[in-house]
């Protein structure tokens, strides 16, 4: 018997003396491929990334720097370009389009996805999935069709004013008018569509965050006696923290890279009243030669994108907190 039980004893022992001896040199260091092999999986993406996103940026941020039409050399100006685009009435009216926008784009949308939301919560609905298809749709649909459509909505002898006029003959004022036309309600129409575009986001990320939320929770708040705005707050709210951040950020981006509809809709008129700032980027590139203070407007605008992305990110972590 002990014959028998000493090469057991003398394995145990070899065997800690090997883990022992190989601690000098991988102890500590966590199971799997080292970090710089990591590394080596990412750069690739890396790689691409720097080529179409850093590098472009970069270049334009150099160009900003130059008083230059495209064509010809041009002449170092430092950073008298973003002193113009910070101090040029229609520019800095540009950047308050934009944040109007932002309005429109993300806080609109995300407000109407969450009362949507919140009563999908409390009651099953059927069709729910063709409901949540209906209202994602303008999503996939190009933005040259979305533009072409809402130009007729909103034409004189469109959907809407024909609507206006109905009402009109029933004794009520006649609110009918050109709106993509009129210089006081051209930018907040352009804003609905971007309310309607973006609405089917922000509510398809609601809804697969609320999945997530235990249901436990909603019955022990109506156990409590929690109505529909107590439940909202105390439970749906809460659980959707992450989503709101990533819906808000998504939409804020579309806010202030909006471009295209600018462009096919209204071409920044009535006069200056749908100017902003990706559309004075384009505008002042091909059609007045500043490709210069162009692209100081578009850092101004990277740097905009990046200062809501950071602000909407530490906002969603300190409620963690």
């Amino acid at each position: 018997m002990t014959l028998a039980a000493r090469p057991k004893a003398a394995t145990t022992a070899e065997r800690r003396e090997r883990a022992r001896g190989r601690g000098g040199r991988g102890a500590g260091r966590p199971p799997g491929e080292p970090r710089r092999i990591g590394w080596l999986y990412a750069l690739p993406a890396l790689l691409v990334y720097a080529a179409f996103l850093i590098w472009p940026l970069l270049h334009g941020a150099y160009f900003s720097l130059f008083e230059w039409d495209g064509l010809s050399p041009g002449t170092w100006t430092g950073l008298s370009n973003y002193s113009k685009a910070l101090s040029d009435p229609t520019l800095r009216g540009a950047f308050l389009h934009a944040l109007v926008l932002v309005v429109f784009y993300a806080v609109v949308p995300c407000c109407i996805a969450f009362v949507l939301v919140a009563a999908m919560s409390r009651s099953k609905i059927r069709g729910l999935t063709f409901f949540r298809t209906v209202l994602f749709l303008p999503q996939v649909v190009a933005m040259v069709a979305v533009a072409v459509a809402w130009q007729w909505i909103y034409s004189p002898g469109g959907p809407i004013n024909d609507v206006l006029r109905w009402l009109h003959g029933l004794g009520l004022p006649d609110w009918s008018r050109g709106w993509l036309g009129d210089f006081t309600w051209a930018l907040p129409a352009v804003g609905l569509i971007g309310t309607w575009v973006q609405i089917g986001l922000a509510m398809v990320l609601f809804m697969a965050g609320v999945q997530k939320i235990p249901r436990e929770l909603y019955e022990a708040a109506r156990i409590d006696g929690a109505g529909p705005v107590r439940e909202f707050l105390a439970v749906t709210l809460p659980g959707l923290r992450r989503e709101l951040a990533v819906a808000l950020t998504l939409t804020t981006i579309a806010a202030m890279r909006n471009f295209d509809l600018i462009y096919l809709a209204t071409s920044g008129g009535p006069g200056d009243a749908t100017k902003v700032p990706a559309y004075e980027v384009y505008n002042r590139t091909f059609n007045t030669g500043e490709v210069g203070l162009a692209s100081a407007i578009g850092i101004i605008i990277a740097v905009l994108i990046f200062t809501f992305t950071v602000l909407i990110g530490r906002f969603v972590e300190g409620r963690d907190r």
